[in-house]
């Protein structure tokens, strides 16, 4: 794939545009992007996956941050009914204007992948669906199972069923990163329940971080520590849950994590008896 000679990548904004079209098939594939579903792009580069996502007669929104960037975008699109090209940072883009159903299909910058996959599983309006390239690490960080669960897994997990699709070598892009990527596919879940409780989730992740503090000790001493308990009320708390307080976080589902909010001892005084 050849690329424009004015256009140099900025390694601040984790510019590494794909230059496999094969690659680039393959996420929009795995997309599955049905008619009348929209397309959210975030950091479209050139535009090659924009090309591609346009073929599908399906309405683009491409969100670019670089205004040079985006300029060259306008300008290879100018004539694309269905695309349109947006200037601005997406952690401060503003979801809820777009109608869904939407689906998000992008690149994602390797710096700022884990912060925009959280915004948009955290917000008001999340997507049908994320098929997104991200670096192999945190694909397989998000998508970890016990015993190699991680604070991301979980904040991830907690709103969706993350899966890897395909590893990508780093030579399918250029510039070629230091490591290699994966394309990541997230399906937030419904919102009902605990899932969609505010209160409920800002008490989750307010134990789960105090469960991941030190994530090499025990839980006992990360609980106890951190939420300011003494240690036989984290271990009855524990016990009560069928987790042995000698555990450690990383071993702990996020179901787990859940039954632990529930039975909370800063809820619910019957613990302490």
């Amino acid at each position: 794939m050849v690329f424009d000679k004015k256009i140099k990548p900025k390694k601040r904004l984790g510019q590494n545009f794909l230059a496999q079209t094969g690659v680039i098939k393959k996420i929009v594939d795995a997309a599955d992007v049905k008619p009348g579903q929209t397309i959210l792009e975030i950091g479209p580069g050139t535009g090659n996956l924009t090309a591609q996502l346009a073929k599908t007669g399906n309405k683009v929104i491409a969100v670019e941050k670089d205004p040079l960037m985006a300029q060259v975008l306008k300008e290879r699109f100018a004539n694309v009914a269905n695309v349109e090209i947006i200037t601005a940072d997406i952690l401060f883009f503003d979801e809820t204007k777009i109608a869904p159903p939407y689906k998000i299909v992008a690149n994602l910058p390797f710096y700022a992948a884990a912060v925009i996959i959280r915004k948009f599983l955290e917000g008001t309006n999340p997507p049908l669906s994320m098929t997104v390239i991200t670096q192999k690490e945190v694909g397989q960080r998000i998508c970890a199972k016990p015993p190699k669960m991680n604070l991301l897994a979980v904040a991830t997990q907690f709103y969706a069923a993350p899966r890897i699709i395909a590893m990508i070598s780093r030579g399918c892009f250029w510039p070629q990163p230091k490591v290699d990527a994966a394309i990541l596919q997230i399906i937030p879940l419904t919102r009902k329940g605990e899932h969609g409780d505010k209160k409920f989730s800002a008490e989750f992740f307010k134990i789960v971080k105090a469960g991941f503090s030190h994530p090499r000790k025990q839980l006992t001493n990360n609980l106890a520590k951190e939420l300011n308990l003494d240690r036989e009320i984290i271990q009855r708390w524990l016990e009560q849950n069928n987790i042995k307080p000698t555990q450690r976080p990383e071993n702990l589902p996020v179901s787990d994590w859940i039954k632990l909010t529930q039975t909370q001892p800063m809820r619910y005084n019957n613990i302490n008896r």
